[in-house]
């Protein structure tokens, strides 16, 4: 045992050689009742102070428990004021003092205190059984004690009534002690060595009040040792506390503290027979005989009454087990050792078809699938091994396939338990998982596979995809994703039910186009993904080589484009045309399934912003132009923040005057001192969102500034581009409103810009935005005239003032007739319209000339003046005449 290091430990332990000290000193120079008095004082008061101390240091929910150490710091004041004022109390007439009942509340206080210092089983015996038992040994005890001492004293005793009223207090002790020593003595608790000292304590007090009572009796003084005993064994309980055990005590068993009350009857018995047989008749040790006999029928009694109890709690039990079975549609067998099926429950029939008497006296092995049978076996085994049991490792419950009566195995779980009334039979629970099994595999299809397309789902497809490049490698592996061009219109036109419908149909094609042995599967969305697994020798890589096996997935890819685009997909009573987007990908050495999965999404992407119904080979630069996009989005915002951009305006003049009649801004970034090109950001704003805070600024910086021209009587205009997100942005017709009226720009002087593919993609919510603006005054251009190709039905729909010529004809003014027709015939249409005409990206001499003889008004370009700073467009105001835009 290890004492606690504690600085109070020391002090303690000083304090106990003191007062042995003490002791010895009085012993040699004292009376024995005051050397018994002073030595119990001391002790006692040293006994409470350690117990007291220790109970303040421990916390709450600590194994100790400090309110048993207070109640034995109570019982050792009280019983030290008791000893304390016995030589006092010794001298009254009386046979039991004041400082008797002290030294007795002490006592029981004591007993308290040993008692609840240890934890209480989990299943304690009934009251009436442990007092029985403190009684039979107390009286055991009493009875043997009798017979060496106590008789021969009753004899000599003139006074009866006065020597059993003597006797009272170690007897109330002996009982006290006898009613608390089988719990602390059986106890697990960490607390027993404090509890078994206490139980020393107490038997010490009990000895020597025994000693006090028949000195007492005889006119003397009690011996000095028994007057001693009580405080040396007080010494070592005020140690106890501050010693931890390494390992807890290997506590009394049960069934021997049981018999111990026993145990001393037979003594006592023994003892008494003895005496009776030597010619002793003694009435008290007849009476104590006679109470015995009594409390053991009566023990005997409520044992029976337990007994019987029990019994009809295990026949319940068994009944109810039977009836939960069955009500569970569980299957109760009993089997002998051998396996062979003895009874049957009801429910068998139900589950499984048999009659109970066409399982009776048959093996239970016959009706067990032949692969699970081992397991069976062994259970059964386990069951009937006496030295093992059920508690054996391996469990009593196992999986196994059950023969019904048409032929078919149905997964159930079984559980073996040894009988409750004959150990040499088993009991064997069936329960049929039929129905969870299927649940099971229900739930497991559910979540590998896509609801709308009975398709594998994306988990299931990367799982694959990892198995495949674990088990066989890159040779022959290939991945192809697949987006269909255009389905988000479908879902707003036709509603998502109708979208499903279409991937339906979609599904159906792929699926007809793929091999048997792909994995075809929807990765989300209107994606689908196929695994090509391969077989030729020779491993596909990198899209730039790779022989069959590459023209193979090629070719595949071919097909499925063709599979989308050769016919329309009948939808809610019409035909949509579809087209797809096509992306190829080939497993590489050492190129993990995530990142082969990622090229394929890479090239797809790819094959979609070329236009779409296209294949796209991945190759390494999509990877480096993807993480390239990712860097300028995540550094737009810190750039929006950090007032990075910059605003250049390009004049827009007559082209017959030469004169400057409004400006278009163009955005510009400086990147950490790096111009990045407009194309290169303007794609990643539009697709993270920056692009709307990103025009706001535009908007409103550009209207400041050309408010302030036109505030120095210079009439010109301002023209900005509109991307699609700016205009289905929240707020956007307000935010044009706030910015015109915070610049004071009047709404006239404003053009913005769009392209005609933006009015076709969402033409309904576009058209009604772009209205609302120009009921404000605000005038509109169709940017990139030409190109596009519903120009004519959305010039009758939206009230336009002006439309810009693409660059791509004007370059070709002079040198290409074909451009050149088809740029007057764009001038011819409208000016027959009344619009103001635009021709962008004028560069040359000839392309100008050629444009004012078409009769264009208007005209842009690095040949009329090149994008500029605010600082530039000033230069420009001196000697500028006043031009009308209108």
């Amino acid at each position: 045992m290890n004492v606690r290091r504690d600085p109070r430990v020391p002090l303690t332990t000083a304090a106990g050689l003191g007062a042995v000290a003490i002791v010895v000193a009085l012993v040699t120079g004292g009376s024995a009742p005051v050397v018994t008095a002073v030595a119990g004082v001391v002790t006692g008061l040293l006994s409470a102070v350690s117990l007291i101390m220790a109970a303040s240091r421990v916390t709450p929910g600590h194994r100790r428990q400090p309110a048993a150490w207070r109640w034995m710091a109570a019982g050792s004041l009280t019983w030290l004021l008791g000893v304390g004022v016995r030589p006092v109390a010794d001298g009254t007439p009386f046979v039991l003092t004041f400082a008797d009942l002290l030294i007795l509340a002490g006592s029981v206080l004591l007993a308290i205190g040993c008692g609840l210092s240890v934890k209480p089983p989990a299943y304690t015996r009934g009251v009436i059984r442990q007092a029985a038992d403190a009684y039979l040994g107390a009286a055991s005890v009493f009875a043997v004690a009798w017979v060496a001492v106590l008789g021969p004293a009753f004899r000599r005793a003139e006074d009866t009534g006065a020597f059993f009223v003597a006797l009272a207090l170690p007897v109330i002790c002996l009982l006290a002690t006898c009613a608390v020593t089988p719990a602390v003595a059986a106890s697990r608790s960490g607390n027993r060595v404090v509890g078994l000292t206490g139980v020393g304590v107490l038997a010490a007090i009990t000895v020597a009040e025994l000693a006090t009572a028949l000195a007492r009796l005889g006119g003397d003084h009690p011996p000095l040792v028994a007057g001693l005993l009580v405080p040396a064994l007080l010494l070592v309980l005020a140690v106890t506390p501050w010693v931890e055990q390494d390992r807890p005590a290997r506590p009394l068993t049960a069934a021997l503290t049981a018999a111990a009350p026993l145990v001393l009857v037979a003594v006592a018995t023994l003892v008494a027979t003895l005496h009776a047989i030597g010619g002793s008749r003694d009435a008290a040790l007849a009476v104590v005989a006679a109470s015995v006999v009594l409390v053991l029928l009566g023990r005997l009694f409520v044992l029976l009454v337990e007994t019987a109890g029990m019994r009809r709690l295990v026949d319940v039990g068994e009944q109810q087990l039977r009836r939960l079975a069955e009500n569970t549609g569980d299957v109760v067998l009993v089997c002998d050792p051998e396996g062979v099926v003895q009874e049957a429950g009801p429910g068998l029939e139900a589950t499984y078809g048999y009659r109970p008497e066409d399982l009776a006296c048959r093996p239970i092995f016959d009706y067990v699938h032949p692969e699970d049978l081992p397991a069976v076996q062994a259970l059964l085994s386990r069951m009937t091994d006496e030295d093992d049991g059920p508690e054996q490792e391996g469990g009593t419950r196992v999986s196994c396939r059950f023969r019904a009566s048409d032929g078919t195995w149905r997964p159930t779980e079984t559980v073996a338990a040894r009988h409750v009334r004959d150990d040499d039979l088993v009991l064997v629970t069936i329960r049929d998982l039929s129905d969870q099994v299927a649940l099971r595999n229900q739930v497991t299809h559910l979540t590998f596979h896509d609801g709308v397309t009975g398709l594998p789902n994306r988990a299931y497809f990367e799982e694959r995809a990892r198995e495949v490049l674990t088990r066989r490698g890159a040779a022959g592996t290939a991945v192809i994703f697949l987006d269909l061009d255009g389905f988000t219109a479908v879902n707003d036109s036709v509603g998502h039910a109708s979208g499903d419908h279409l991937l339906g149909q979609a599904a159906r094609r792929l699926r007809s186009a793929v091999r048997a042995d792909d994995t075809l599967a929807r990765w989300g969305g209107d994606e689908f993904a196929v695994l090509l697994e391969g077989g030729a020798s020779g491993g596909m890589s990198g899209g730039a080589s790779g022989g069959g096996d590459a023209q193979t997935a090629i070719d595949l890819a071919e097909r499925l484009v063709r599979a989308v685009s050769n016919e329309p997909f009948r939808v809610a009573d019409r035909d949509i045309a579809l087209t797809a987007s096509v992306g190829v990908a080939f497993a590489e050495e050492d190129l993990s399934s995530g990142d082969l999965l990622r090229n394929a999404d890479v090239a797809m992407s790819r094959a979609k912003e070329l236009g779409g119904r296209r294949v796209e080979v991945f190759a390494t630069h999509m990877h480096a132009d993807v993480v390239r996009r990712l860097e300028i989005a995540s550094d737009l915002q810190r750039a929006l923040l950090e007032n990075q951009f910059a605003i250049e305006y390009q004049p827009v003049v007559d082209l017959a005057t030469s004169r400057v009649t409004a400006v278009e801004a163009l955005i510009r970034w400086w990147r950490g001192g790096t111009f990045v090109p407009p194309e290169q950001f303007l794609g990643p704003a539009e697709d993270t969102g920056i692009i709307v805070p990103l025009s706001e600024w535009i908007l409103r910086e550009a209207c400041q500034e050309v408010a302030a021209w036109r505030a120095s009587s210079w009439d010109i205009g301002l023209a900005l581009n509109l991307s699609a997100r700016q205009i289905m942005a929240p707020r956007f017709v307000e935010t044009v409103s706030e910015a015109l009226s915070d610049s004071g720009l009047p709404a006239s002087a404003l053009t913005l810009e769009v392209i005609e593919e933006m009015l076709v993609e969402d033409a309904g919510e576009m058209i009604g935005r772009l209205s609302e603006l120009r009921a404000l005054g605000v005038r509109l251009a169709i940017d990139d005239f030409g190109t596009g190709y519903a120009s004519l039905a959305f010039l009758r729909q939206l009230p336009v003032d002006m439309i810009k010529i693409d660059p791509s004809f004007v370059s070709g003014l002079g040198r290409d007739d074909t451009l050149t027709l088809l740029t007057r015939t764009i001038v011819q249409l409208g000016n027959d319209l009344g619009l103001i005409v635009v021709a962008e990206g004028i560069e040359r001499p000839e392309q100008l000339d050629l444009l004012r003889k078409m009769g264009c008004t208007r005209g842009q370009g690095y040949l009329v003046a090149r994008p500029m700073t605010a600082r530039g467009v000033d230069d420009l105001m001196p000697g500028t005449p006043l031009q009308n835009t209108a």
